[in-house]
């Protein structure tokens, strides 16, 4: 009997930290997936829910993560650290598997033990150690220590595939490299894509604003967007504070997002302009729009053409005769 070859598929699971939705603040609380937890090594639980680090280039800072088994068997991991990222879909954040290339943080992390078991219901520490290169540059460097569970569970998949999912669970890394800190964003290729009845009056005309916010500074931002559209003679169409961003825009870091505009007019002629906003910095992103009802437009242009070309068939007429 030929069996199906698995491919591995690694699930970042929503423990609060391989992967956290870009509308809520970062929980303070033990990364946990509900049989295992990941988190820095306190006297209390949930006292110290990150890694905050500061070390200048060239030096080592040494730490202790925790990992928690909550369940009735014992579970082996392996340990390896992992640099962060916004993810493109939501800003959401997110940090790279064990088979990505790490070049910062995760680079820099070396569990003491790349593989440990820990017992039912019960917890492990492990201490690692960061050594921060010489050149690594100034300002913000996020990762995260992952405990990844050594077990392939056996997903779905047709065919002649079957699909392996392994599970992991991370705490935060926030290091920041001595040096000077640099703030910088922007908003970038701003477009608008409209939907408006033919027959201006017959519908809802809808918008979509796409915009990519781009973290060009070291430092990780909270940024703020709001939105102004304005029409002919400076009038104020639509304004308000956009809600759909990441809680914590990464350095070097850009996003695609967009947004919803219903009741966008149907009959004007103006620009929008996005403000974001973060400490220390302020950028604007601008797009101009022409609404026009294209299809009375249309026919009232052919309208006007053909009388213009039955005028001077009449005109040409009235000379022959």
């Amino acid at each position: 009997m030929r069996r199906k070859p698995y491919v591995l598929l690694l699930l970042s699971v929503l423990g609060a930290v391989l992967l956290l939705g870009a509308q809520s603040a970062p929980p303070a609380s033990a990364a946990e997936n509900g049989e295992w937890a990941v988190y820095p090594a306190a006297s209390q639980l949930g006292s110290r829910p990150y890694f905050y680090l500061s070390a200048d280039p060239g030096s080592t800072v040494t730490d202790q993560v925790t990992v928690a088994n909550k369940t009735a068997a014992p579970l082996t991991f392996l340990l390896y650290g992992a640099d962060a990222y916004n993810t493109e879909r939501d800003g959401g954040f997110a940090v790279r598997t064990r088979q990505e290339r790490q070049t910062g943080a995760g680079a820099w992390i070396k569990p003491a033990r790349d593989r440990v078991t820990v017992p039912p219901r019960s917890a492990v520490t492990v201490p690692y150690t960061l050594a921060v290169p010489a050149d690594a540059e100034p300002g913000d460097h996020p990762g995260a220590v992952v405990a990844l569970d050594e077990r392939v569970a056996k997903g779905g998949g047709a065919g002649a595939v079957a699909l392996g999912v392994q599970r992991a669970v991370a705490a935060r890394v926030y290091l920041r490299v001595g040096g000077p800190t640099v703030p910088a964003l922007s908003v970038e290729d701003v477009t608008l894509d409209q939907d408006r009845p033919l027959v201006p009056g017959t519908g809802t005309s809808r918008a979509v604003v796409s915009y990519t916010l781009h973290n060009r500074g070291n430092v990780t931002l909270n940024p703020k967007v709001a939105l102004k559209a304005q029409g002919l003679f400076g009038r104020t169409l639509l304004a308000r504070d956009l809600d759909r961003l990441p809680a914590e825009l990464l350095p070097r870091q850009k996003i695609r997002l967009t947004e919803q505009w219903t009741g966008s007019p149907q009959l004007d002629w103006g620009d929008i302009t996005l403000t974001a906003t973060a400490k220390d910095v302020r950028e604007s992103g601008r797009v101009g729009f022409l609404a026009l009802p294209w299809l009375p437009l249309a026919a009232l242009v052919c309208g006007g053409t053909a009388g213009v070309v039955a005028l001077r068939i009449r005109r040409h007429r009235a000379l022959g005769t």
